[in-house]
């Protein structure tokens, strides 16, 4: 990690969202050391339900054995499997047989979008999250994950959009939960314009965060331009400190 760009940033952070909790960040390795490795589930567990220990300060490493769903497997890279039937279990389901979570309206639909969906391999035995603050110089970061509410999306999303000269410097693809905080920000770190992705919609990964959070991750090369453009962007504005004062007080009331 740039030690550099980590003080400036978390100076930033402070000074224009104050009392907010600090982003996560992930990479992958094949080192363990200054992480701890999850256990191997013995049921079926959302690989969403273990970051809020992510969130809460705890370095943890995963990998192909400790992602406690298929569905996670695949979107950090360690499978490219899909359940039996997935095109009618994600979409209305198989009487007697399948039951469908109706996502999408048809299986031709699921069909039409896997044939679009993108696909990678983790490129070394674990991938790494780490809050912010526990990031050390010999951290490589792909991205920083951040679980916001509206008001602070709305500076994130605003912020990411500052040097773009066209609309799209943010985007929501349709897509599981753990994809829209690694796998879509991972194909953005080495786009030629990386983009921020906003997620968390995944009606099944809901209830692992707040009832009025989403996330917003966002690729290293962007990230960097972002915390560079703070001190000239909107955030000196009259208008952000009003919603500023807000966000610093629904922070102390731990909304």
């Amino acid at each position: 990690m740039d030690m550099t760009l980590k003080d400036r940033f978390s100076s930033l952070w402070k000074k224009y969202f104050p009392e907010v909790e600090l982003p996560i960040a992930f990479w992958y390795s094949d080192e363990a050391e200054g992480t701890e490795k999850v256990h191997v589930p013995k049921e079926h567990r959302c690989f969403l339900s273990d970051l809020a220990a992510v969130r809460q300060g705890k370095s943890l490493r995963f990998d192909e054995y400790t992602v406690g769903c298929e569905g996670g497997k695949r979107y950090l890279g360690f499978s490219d499997k899909l359940k039996p039937n997935f095109e009618h279990f994600l979409s209305c389901g198989i009487p007697g047989k399948v039951e469908g979570e109706r996502y999408k309206k048809t299986p031709e639909l699921v069909k039409e979008f896997l044939q679009q969906d993108q696909q990678f391999q983790a490129p070394e035995q674990y991938i790494v999250f780490k809050r912010f603050d526990q990031l050390g110089w010999g951290d490589q970061p792909i991205a920083m994950i951040f679980v916001a509410s509206p008001d602070i999306l709305a500076g994130l999303f605003t912020l990411a959009n500052f040097s773009e000269g066209e609309a799209n410097g943010v985007f929501c693809p349709f897509c599981a939960g753990c994809a829209s905080i690694v796998k879509y920000p991972l194909l953005e770190n080495t786009a030629e314009r990386p983009r921020a992705v906003l997620g968390m919609f995944d009606i099944t990964a809901r209830p692992f965060v707040g009832r009025h959070d989403l996330s917003f991750a966002v690729p290293m090369r962007k990230f960097a331009s972002m915390v560079e453009d703070m001190e000239e962007s909107f955030l000196t504005t009259k208008s952000w400190s009003i919603v500023q004062r807000r966000v610093e007080m629904a922070a102390r009331k731990g909304e």
